[in-house]
């Protein structure tokens, strides 16, 4: 049996736990992922450039009600719901010898060919329905090595808090433009269906081919603070079992999937914006660009927290200032009036949303760091869909978005009692400390 890394490393926390590299050190490798991040950000057909005109065409060409778009995010979105087969091959797999840039070249490339196809197709139901489902599956293997690379470079190094703070903030950051752009591109979209279409699939096809280059940038500053912790000779089935009997992963995950379940934060929130609020298309992108970016701040806050206080701390308070996030959209009665509030309801999900990130980061198993976060990614994809589909079903039946705000700080404050089961020696230490092992 060939062994790219030890058993003892596979496990727990070596007794040799490695010291806080250098600040210069950590800025370094966490621009490297962050420049990739934002790549993805523009190139995922799910984000706001690609994903907001595609949900305004649905809506205002092919005239899909509100359960109707959601019905059809939830079948679009079948690819990640087994995202951890995704995670899996990236911890047992090594494309071109390359590791983790071995897959941000293979499957960059391939989105960027399947975008560019897609350009010069008709657009109808049926064929965005291919066009998502191609695209996400071949995204996927790239957004498992990154998830991969950065988990385990955060782990080696006792950076899980700040690897945390910087992947929510390179993922905020462009989604100020990327909604923004989005929301003009769903202009030109309506006014020209053909021609909307085919700019919106060519400047994916842009976006993915300078991916697929990215990939074969390999800074030594970052690779050579990373050892790989892939076993070859191993049966995959042994490796499932691993991870199934790492306790740890649970409480994590059920937390994970308690604050994205958020029933009518998608849907339900557009059409209430749009049909009640009278907002226009290019307003509920600005909204979500104003609500993503508002989280930028108190990712910082929780960058600069997470070296001073233990993780445990920061997961309590993070939750009780979470819970009430929605709350301030039962205050507006006007379009304005949204766009002012979706400030603070960004601004409280910050440091529970970096917490929750650096949890699973600390949680993942040695070796299998793309399963786990992929498996995070595939919960998180179901439980956005069906967390819409029962937003939408409170809205229709209930006839407003109160029913919704409920429904949501409801579901957000089970996360007080599952804190609980969190392993204490897990979260008992700040960044840049060894985790307490037994």
């Amino acid at each position: 049996m060939a062994i790219e890394a030890t058993l003892d490393e596979i496990g727990a926390v070596a007794p040799d736990a490695p010291a806080p590299l250098p600040l210069a050190v950590r800025w370094k490798i966490l621009g490297y992922i962050g420049v990739l991040i934002i790549l993805l950000g523009f190139g995922s057909p799910s984000g706001g450039l690609i994903g907001l005109p595609m949900s305004f065409f649905l809506k205002n060409r092919l005239h899909l009600k509100a359960h109707e778009l959601a019905i059809f995010s939830l079948i679009s979105h079948i690819p990640v719901y087994v995202a951890f087969l995704f995670g899996f091959a990236r911890d047992r797999w090594n494309p071109f010898g390359m590791r983790d840039r071995g897959f941000i070249v293979l499957f960059g490339a391939v989105s960027a060919v399947t975008y560019s196809a897609f350009a010069f197709i008709t657009p109808t139901y049926a064929t965005l329905m291919a066009a998502y489902l191609m695209v996400a599956t071949s995204f996927l293997f790239i957004g498992a090595a990154l998830r991969g690379l950065m988990s385990t470079i955060a782990q080696q190094n006792v950076m899980t808090g700040q690897a945390s703070a910087a992947w929510n903030i390179f993922e905020g950051l462009p989604a100020l433009a990327a909604l923004l752009i989005g929301g003009l591109l769903s202009d030109v979209m309506e006014s020209d269906k053909a021609g909307g279409a085919r700019l919106l699939f060519l400047t994916g096809a842009g976006v993915m081919t300078l991916v697929a280059l990215y990939g074969f940038f390999r800074p030594a500053s970052v690779f050579e603070h990373v050892r790989s912790e892939r076993l070859t000779g191993v049966e995959p089935w042994s490796e499932v079992k691993r991870l199934l009997k790492h306790k740890a992963i649970y409480p994590a995950l059920a937390i994970w999937m308690l604050w994205n379940f958020a029933p009518g934060s998608a849907t339900p929130l557009q059409y209430y914006l749009q049909n009640t609020l009278h907002g226009k298309d290019a307003q509920w992108g600005q909204w979500n660009a104003i609500f993503g970016v508002s989280f930028v701040p108190t990712f910082l806050i929780f960058g600069l927290l997470c070296r001073r206080f233990p993780l445990k701390t920061l997961l309590l308070w993070g939750t009780i200032i979470g819970i009430p996030q929605f709350i301030p959209l039962l205050f507006v009665h006007s379009m304005a009036g949204a766009m002012l509030a979706a400030v603070p309801i960004g601004l409280m999900g910050g440091i529970c949303s970096a917490a929750y990130w650096d949890l699973l980061i600390r949680s993942c198993p040695k070796g299998l760091q793309g399963t786990l976060f992929m498996t995070a990614s595939a919960l998180f994809a179901i439980d956005v869909r069906f967390g819409d589909l029962l937003g939408t079903t409170l809205y229709d039946r209930f006839g407003g978005f109160t029913v919704c705000v409920i429904a949501i700080t409801v579901v957000y404050a089970l996360i007080l009692p599952t804190l609980l089961f969190i392993p204490k020696a897990l979260i008992a230490t700040r960044d840049g400390e060894a985790l307490i092992t037994d």
